[in-house]
């Protein structure tokens, strides 16, 4: 199995942390944007995209601030993370995501990410 390669992106967000986080963190807002529709149990979290079901667990999160999640058949310390950034100066909103993916899928995944935060962006009413 070969290493998973740790990628990160920044998208501005006008939106308050506060709102943003009801989206990254609750089934019915994550399946608002990112998948078509999201379970939770406790910390168990399941995402259905077309039919088909994947499990995460949610490894950390702080109100309004981030959510940490962790694929269940994930065989290394791979994870994705979304967390909300400030501008301490012109308190603009930025949703900071880290996630893994093999070398050959990075491109992808990123591409992936970007059209889902743009789902995200029209659903907030965010440009």
């Amino acid at each position: 199995m070969s290493d998973k390669i740790k990628f990160e992106l920044e998208f501005v967000i006008q939106a308050s942390p506060q709102l943003l986080y009801q989206y990254i963190s609750t089934p019915s807002g994550l399946s608002e944007w990112y998948a078509d529709n999201v379970n939770s149990r406790s910390e168990r979290f399941t995402f259905i995209w077309d039919g088909t079901e994947e499990n995460a667990k949610m490894l950390k999160r702080k109100s309004d601030e981030f959510v940490k999640f962790s694929w269940e058949e994930n065989e290394d310390d791979s994870f994705f993370e979304m967390r909300i950034i400030v501008d301490e100066i012109t308190k603009d909103v930025s949703l900071f995501i880290t996630d893994f993916a093999e070398e050959d899928e990075v491109d992808e995944a990123k591409m992936l990410w970007e059209n889902q935060v743009s789902d995200l962006k029209q659903v907030l009413g965010s440009k």
